[in-house]
Parts: C-alpha cells; sequence; structure tokens
C-alpha cells in the first residue's frame, strides 16, 4: 500500500477507531483465540468492550499458524475498514527452539552465530503467525542481583551494541514485506532498565546524563542504526521520571535527536504504573503523560481507550498528534506486507517442518558448546570415556535448562546432561543420583549420591539455579548456589574424588564456597534445547571450550557492582605511594573479581608475543595499526578471542581503566601462529564530555592486547592535535 493509501485509510477511520489502534490486548480477548473468555475476570475489570476490540491494533502472546489465523480472520470480519492485527510476542532466545540465554550468548564473542539464532527464531515465529518479537533487550548490566542480566549481553556498552547490531539483523532480516521468515525487532528496554539500585526489579535508576550517554544509550542506538522498527519503554524511573512517561528521553532523545520514526510501545501496564510511580494522579492524566512522550502502544491497560478522547475533546491533545501515531502504526503493518496479506507467514504445514527442526537443533547446540565458559580446569578435563563417572546434583537430568524467556520451548523436549553423557559413556561406566533438589535436601537422596560416587573414578557436579530463581521479577540478594547444594559438594568432597562442577544458571555467581576446592568449573548457563548434547561434548573433549565472560564474577555479592570498566579513584589500591589502609579498596575482599571480563580457558593453550605498532602517535584522519602473534602451543585445535582495549590517561571526565574497543575470534591448529591485527582511529577515543559534546582530546594512551581484561600487554601512544 501506498504512503498515500494509508493517509486515505487513516481520514476513514473515527476518533475512537484511532484510538483502539493505540490498545495491545492479550490473545484471550479475541474472537478465534483457542484461550478466549479464560480471562473474563481481568477482562470485564478493564472495561474493554467488544466493539473496542474489533478496533484494537495489535494482539500479545498469540502462538500457532492455525489460531492466528483464525483471530485475524474474525478480527478482519468485524473491523469496519479491514485493518489487520499485529501479533507480538516475546521470542528473547528461541521461539521452540531454544538458544542459549543472550547472556550466555554473548560469552561466545560470535556476532555471525548470534545473527543466525535469531534469524531460526524469527523463521520459526513467523511460520507460526507472529510479526513482531519483543527483542533484542540491550541493558547494559553491572549487578548480577537483577535476574534480567540473563536476557542482556553483559556488561560492556561496545559489546552490547555489536551485538544489538546482529540481532535485529537476524530478526529483521533485509527485507521484511517480501522476507515471510523474517520479524520486526522490538528494542527494550529504554533507558538503562539494567541500573536499577540494588539489583531490584522495576526500582529506581538515577545517573547523570553524561553517564546515560557514554554507558547505558549506544547499545540501543545501535539497534536502531541496524533498522530496528520498535522501541520498549523500560518499568523504571529514569532521573525522577517514569520511562513511559518521560518526554525527554522518548521523545527529545529518541525522535528528535536520533530520528526515530518508528513505533514505541509501553511495556506490560506501564502507562497505569505512572500513577504509582507518583507522576499522575489517576488514568486520566496517565494517558496524557504516556502519550506526550510519544509512547504510540499501551499495552494491557486502558488509559487511552478510556481518556484520550477526552484530553481531544478538552483541546488538549489534537486529533493530529493521535493521527502521528496511528500512522507509525499503520506504516509498520505495511512494511510487514500485512495489508496485502493479513495472514503473512502463518502456514500450518511449515510449522511441521521448520519448528523444532534437526537442523536448528544442531544451530542451537553449536551456539552452546561456544556460549559455555571453562572457568577453573586443573587437569581434570576433558574426561576420559574408559573412566567411571558420578553424575550428581540437582541438574544431573533435569529439563530446566532453558531459561527464562523460552516461552515455547518444552522440558520435556530438552536434552538433560545425563542424555548428553550417555552418548559418549557406556551405562555401565555411568552413575547418576539427583543428591539434593535445587533448594532442598533429602537424606536418602543424599547417601545415594554418595553411595553412586564411592566407586567412580570422578564426579560431575551439576548445579544451578531454577529458571524462576532468575529472569523478570528474579533478583536475590545473595547470589551463591542454594545451600542443600553447597552440602552436597562438601559431603562429596569428604570422599577426596575429582569433582567437576557444571553450572546451569542465569547470573554470574558468588562461587566462594566451592571455587578452591573444585578441580574444575564449566559455566554452561542456560544452554537451550540441545544443552545436554553440548555440555557432554565440552566435557568428553569433543568440542573445545572457548567461550568468554562478559559479565565479572565477583569475589563476594559484597563487591556489587563490580565491572571491568570502572575509573580509577584519587586513592587506587596499586598507586605507587599508596598507604595501607587510607586506599579504595575493602578490609574482607580483594577489589577484584573471581573471575573478569573477558575471561576463559580453553583445553588449548595459547601464548602472546610482544605487541607492535605502526607508530607511537596519531592524529585526525590516521590509522594506528597493532600486532601480536599469536600461537596455539597445544596439541589440540582451539579458538581464542583476541581482545582489544584503550585507556585514556587524562581526560577532561575521568576515563576507565580499560575500555573494549575490538576483538577477533581466531581458530588455531596445534603449533599454528597467526597474525592479529588491530586497526585504531581517533574516532574510537572520543568520548561524552561534561557538555555531551562526543570528541576526543588530544594525549597519552595506552592499548592493551590479550586474551582478557586482565592479562593484557601495554602500547602507549600520544594523540596529537
Amino acid at each position: 500500500m501506498k504512503e498515500e493509501e494509508l493517509y486515505q485509510l487513516l481520514n476513514k477511520m473515527t476518533l475512537d477507531e484511532k484510538i483502539a489502534q493505540l490498545m495491545q490486548l492479550a490473545t484471550p480477548f479475541f474472537k478465534g483465540s483457542s484461550t478466549r473468555g479464560h480471562i473474563t475476570g481481568p477482562m470485564k475489570e478493564m472495561g474493554v468492550s467488544e466493539s473496542v476490540i474489533e478496533h484494537t491494533g495489535s494482539v500479545l502472546g498469540a502462538s500457532g499458524a492455525r489460531e492466528i489465523k483464525a483471530i485475524q480472520h474474525r478480527h478482519l470480519e468485524d473491523n469496519r475498514l479491514g485493518i489487520p492485527l499485529l501479533m507480538m510476542s516475546d521470542i528473547v532466545h528461541g521461539f521452540k527452539t531454544i538458544f542459549p540465554v543472550p547472556l550466555a550468548i554473548g560469552c561466545s564473542w560470535d556476532l555471525d552465530l548470534a545473527r543466525q539464532s535469531a534469524e531460526v527464531a524469527a523463521k520459526e515465529a513467523a511460520v507460526s503467525g507472529i510479526h513482531v518479537t519483543f527483542a533484542p533487550m540491550v541493558d547494559l548490566v553491572r549487578d548480577p542481583r537483577w535476574g534480567r542480566v540473563m536476557e542482556s549481553t553483559g556488561e560492556d556498552p561496545y559489546l552490547n551494541g555489536e551485538f544489538a547490531r546482529a540481532f535485529v539483523q537476524g530478526f529483521q532480516g533485509e527485507d521484511l514485506a517480501n522476507d515471510m521468515y523474517s520479524v520486526a525487532a522490538c528494542v527494550k528496554h529504554f533507558a538503562a532498565y539494567g541500573a536499577v539500585e540494588g539489583g531490584r526489579d522495576y526500582n529506581t535508576v538515577d545517573l547523570s546524563e553524561r553517564h546515560l550517554r557514554e554507558y547505558y544509550l549506544p547499545a540501543y542506538k545501535s539497534a536502531l542504526e541496524a533498522g530496528c522498527e520498535m522501541v520498549m519503554t523500560a518499568f523504571t524511573t529514569i532521573n525522577g521520571v517514569p520511562a513511559t512517561g518521560n518526554r525527554t528521553l522518548m521523545n527529545d532523545v529518541l525522535r528528535q535527536e536520533w530520528g526515530f520514526e518508528g513505533v514505541i510501545i509501553s511495556d506490560w501496564g506501564a502507562v497505569k504504573e505512572l500513577i504509582p510511580h507518583g507522576v499522575a494522579q489517576d488514568l486520566k492524566e496517565a494517558a496524557l503523560k504516556a502519550f506526550r512522550a510519544t509512547v504510540d502502544i499501551e499495552m494491557m491497560t486502558t488509559a487511552y481507550i478510556d481518556h484520550l478522547k477526552e484530553w481531544v475533546d478538552e483541546g488538549v491533545v489534537a486529533e493530529g498528534e493521535i493521527d502521528q501515531a496511528v500512522m507509525r502504526i499503520l506504516r509498520l503493518k505495511n512494511k510487514l506486507g500485512l495489508f496485502e496479506n493479513p495472514y503473512r507467514g502463518a502456514d500450518e504445514q511449515l510449522e511441521e517442518t521448520v519448528v523444532f527442526s534437526p537442523s536448528h537443533r544442531q544451530m542451537a547446540k553449536a551456539l552452546a558448546v561456544k556460549s559455555c565458559v571453562l572457568l577453573k580446569n586443573d587437569g581434570v578435563l576433558p574426561l576420559d570415556q574408559e573412566q567411571h563417572l558420578a553424575l550428581i546434583g540437582p541438574f544431573a537430568d533435569n529439563g530446566d535448562v532453558l531459561g527464562p524467556w523460552s516461552w515455547q520451548g518444552s522440558k520435556m523436549d530438552a536434552v538433560t546432561l545425563r542424555q548428553g553423557l550417555a552418548s559418549h559413556i557406556s551405562e555401565e561406566r555411568l552413575s547418576v543420583a539427583k543428591g539434593c533438589g535445587i533448594q532442598s535436601v533429602n537424606e536418602a537422596e543424599m547417601m545415594a549420591a554418595l553411595q553412586a560416587a564411592q566407586t567412580a573414578d570422578r564426579i560431575v557436579l551439576a548445579l544451578g539455579e531454577a529458571s524462576e530463581m532468575s529472569g523478570e521479577a528474579g533478583s536475590r540478594t545473595a547470589i551463591k548456589l542454594p545451600k542443600p547444594q553447597i552440602e552436597l559438594f562438601k559431603r562429596l568432597k569428604a570422599l577426596n574424588k575429582e569433582i567437576v562442577v557444571v553450572l546451569f544458571n542465569g547470573r554470574p555467581l558468588d562461587l566462594s564456597d566451592i571455587v578452591d576446592e573444585a578441580d574444575a568449573i564449566l559455566e554452561a548457563w542456560y544452554p537451550g534445547s540441545e544443552a545436554g548434547s553440548a555440555v557432554a561434548d565440552l566435557l568428553m573433549g569433543q568440542e573445545n571450550p572457548s567461550g568468554k565472560l562478559t559479565m565479572s564474577f565477583p569475589q563476594t555479592v559484597g563487591q556489587v557492582p563490580v565491572y571491568y570498566n570502572h575509573f580509577n579513584t584519587g586513592r587506587p589500591l596499586n598507586a605507587p605511594d599508596a598507604q595501607e589502609r587510607y586506599v579504595s579498596h575493602y578490609l574482607d575482599s580483594p577489589n577484584d573479581p573471581l573471575f573478569p571480563f573477558g575471561y576463559g580457558l580453553s583445553y588449548s593453550t595459547f601464548t602472546y608475543a610482544q605487541v607492535t605498532s605502526t607508530a607511537s602517535t596519531i592524529k585526525k584522519g590516521e590509522t594506528l595499526t597493532l600486532t601480536v602473534e599469536v600461537t596455539n602451543t597445544s596439541d589440540r585445535p582451539g579458538e581464542e578471542i583476541v581482545q582489544l582495549y584503550i585507556r585514556d590517561h587524562v581526560g577532561e571526565v575521568v576515563r576507565p581503566l580499560k575500555e573494549l574497543k575490538g576483538f577477533k575470534r581466531i581458530s588455531l591448529q596445534p603449533g599454528e601462529s597467526c597474525q592479529v591485527q588491530f586497526d585504531i582511529k581517533e574516532e574510537q577515543l572520543r568520548y561524552t564530555h561534561a557538555d555531551l559534546q562526543w570528541k576526543s582530546d588530544p594525549g597519552a594512551f595506552t592499548a592493551y592486547v590479550g586474551p582478557n581484561s586482565e592479562h593484557v600487554t601495554a602500547v602507549p601512544f600520544q594523540l596529537m592535535d
């Protein structure tokens, strides 16, 4: 449909029909839904009439080609102008084929595989009738107490931005209108949801504008530069104003400064939540504040439906302003080709062959292999298939390995660690016992585990968090493993057996109870549908670990937030003239994390030669090239992630000790060497100044190259005027 035809359609709509386009309702509200009537209580409480439903613009949570086509068909019969519905859902890290959680995907440092995982998710969602996914989440996170860290790719703004682009490109493809296997992406949560105080979900966010712009906003902008069609508001306040009613953030920054012309949607119920936040006295004022912030779609509350027309009648809101919001929605529907084909993509036959297909599962396994991070290995890994192994723990044979936001995924379909190891080890050499529950202990189960371990050569201990202990509303103050699991570990350790710990969890944990005594630790996160297959291949040496952390692990929760790109302070711990007490440190803990950003071991070993530089100075328009030779000094092929960091020693405002500026994944055969090069340009040295200008300062810099943020080789250089 041409633009002028969209305007003609808009001009035919009544004001009530226009406002209804700004509402999103859940699936059970709609005729044709298999669950219609299941939420009649909330439906009645919301006061949503059949007339409103008939003109509503979008649906939340519908799934399945047959049902979605039925909903769309009934809607088009009832809608006076035949305007199709937008079908939206949370397809975060897979549809039916579940990939590792995004934090794990970040630890792969593999942008191409990340893009492909989004392509697979989009294809499965599209053939099931979905048009829009509420992903990617690109919130920068530094506090593992917050449950939604699992949904982010970590603590670094540069890396988050790279993954944001990859996910958007994967979801949307190159042509939304003509690619029936793509879906529109909705980046979230704008903005700085990951900075909630105390790591408590929905809590306050208070940042200086300079800090917000330098660290938290870049990843959202990267997603929009990749063409992301939608933006979702954060639940939180930002500098005293809830994001959903924050005109400065949504209109002035997002629309005016960045030029975003797409659709802004609230999170679930966030418009009504302006009332308990304390910035709106009632639903009518909440409607005005959200609309003035240019929020186009209100999700699952009725402020717009109930009160926008009143604001128009009172002359406070012009109907032309509502027209602008409606046009943004109509343009998205048009871009998706819904006016020509309202059943876009939905195909029951393709669902049978595409969704959870063997090729998609293989891709999920490949990404799971690259997402796992080997944190410790005292020579016990890889395992020997001729050994007698005891597989013990609440995750030994547990399908709860998909993680939060695995909406269509099935725990019953997930490959457990027991199933994965059984493909490598004969039944008589593998003993399996639960030992304890995730948060409960049973002495009979404990004794059975100890008995199984007695005759084993080595113990594989599968520990972690239940999926509901992470994700939205999954904040925790104590981020250790639950006490029953620690007790199981200690009782097994008393047997003087070598123990390999495999962790299934959604956040960096405080591992102080086990890190010293465990002989190896593999951080598997929530690996997805092929969890057991991927982890077993790594444990047995069929695959070689290559993942590296994108979020630091604390020594103790008391350090949190702990992150690599921190400031130096006026009394740094390692200053040459530092006094023993009066420096920035803890009396009872090191400052450094237990495992730093960028860290991860391999079964291969790599050495880094001295870094060479093409120059010691650089000017605008010039390029300084760093070269390092990396050698695989082991007898195993392996992959290494070579990382580039830069420090600006003197800035107008304080600069971090290190900032990630580049990385390269290389694959080396035993004994093979590779020349890795990084180009440094003046643009990479810019930052947000006190006046909010993005520019660089001449002066001293240091580049660092190495396998993680701590073990690096320094190369000084100067930026000249």
